[in-house]
């Protein structure tokens, strides 16, 4: 193994183990948030969809990412591709779907209650599970083509492969089918990543509106109930920010790797590695931002017992 390889793999890993504990720290925090209200805030419940989203890409693409990183190769056959790439896709899916209805949300949140989103802020909340449903059955059914263009590592050269991931390779479409997936993936990511991009930038609008009309008042400060809105809405601005600058990586660096003659395994290994870096770090800008975490920690720790 060469220090490139070495940096990728000790990268890759370090992703995979953070990613994961915190994801499932996040899991364990509102699995009771939920046990433990009658009626939870419909934020915590997109932000519990979104951790398990993220959970999902982590003990699919990031289990075999790791593995793979490390030396190991060869060790799926095409049932075991089609099923682990299938799941990462449609936890990718959600990730997107969630990160966009939190966005969204949020900014409806934040709108004046006399303007012409006061119907709407009172009815969203009861949307939110059906819409979080239906991530599932979108991703679900749009990812639907990785179950057969996806199969276990190749070494004939008697199959196109578009894509090989030393575990798995993806192998080519007729160009009609190739050119309608390539569409309706992209009307999805673009349409979900510009409502969202929408969403956040009203948002700093909003905040910046509001701060230049207080800001000739003097008192204590705000309020506990404004300063939590305040935090809430930068941690929705942040998850966006870091999910637009992920994707638009992803975007050119996939292209490049795709419409290059000559594959190379540091520019595929470079790609792969920030695959995780979303579902990896997402998570501790939730924790950081709620400060729940703390007499979360404090009570489930043994010596608060």
């Amino acid at each position: 193994m060469s220090a490139t390889e070495l940096s990728f793999g000790i990268m890759i890993l370090l992703q995979f183990g953070i990613g994961l504990s915190v994801n499932v720290f996040l899991l364990l925090f509102y699995a009771r948030v939920v046990s433990g209200s009658h009626k939870p805030s419909s934020s915590d419940l997109i932000l519990a969809h979104l951790t398990l989203a993220n959970t999902i890409i982590l003990l699919t693409s990031g289990v075999l990412e790791t593995l793979s990183a490390w030396g190991l190769s060869n060790f799926l056959d095409d049932v075991g591709c089609k099923i682990l790439i299938y799941l990462y896709r449609v936890g990718r899916g959600l990730a997107i779907c969630t990160t966009c209805l939190l966005s969204v949300f949020q900014a409806v949140t934040l709108s004046p209650g006399t303007s012409r989103w006061a119907g709407v802020k009172a009815k969203l909340p009861r949307y939110i599970i059906p819409f979080c449903l239906l991530s599932w059955l979108l991703s679900m059914f749009i990812d639907f083509d990785t179950l057969i263009y996806i199969i276990g590592p190749q070494n004939s050269s008697s199959v196109r492969i578009v894509l090989d991931l030393k575990y798995c390779s993806k192998v080519h479409a007729r160009a009609d089918v190739a050119l309608m997936i390539v569409i309706v993936l992209s009307l999805r990511d673009l349409s979900f990543v510009g409502l969202m991009s929408l969403a956040s930038g009203y948002m700093v609008f909003v905040l910046h509106r509001h701060r230049r009309r207080v800001r000739h008042l003097h008192g204590p400060g705000r309020s506990p109930g404004a300063k939590a809105e305040v935090r809430a809405v930068k941690r929705v601005v942040a998850l966006v920010t870091l999910y637009v600058l992920l994707y638009g990586r992803q975007s050119v660096m996939l292209s490049v790797i795709l419409n290059t003659k000559e594959r190379s395994p540091l520019l595929v290994s470079g790609h792969m590695v920030f695959l995780l870096t979303f579902s990896a770090f997402s998570p501790l800008l939730m924790i950081h931002s709620d400060r729940r975490m703390r007499t979360f920690w404090k009570t489930e720790s043994p010596d608060s017992s």
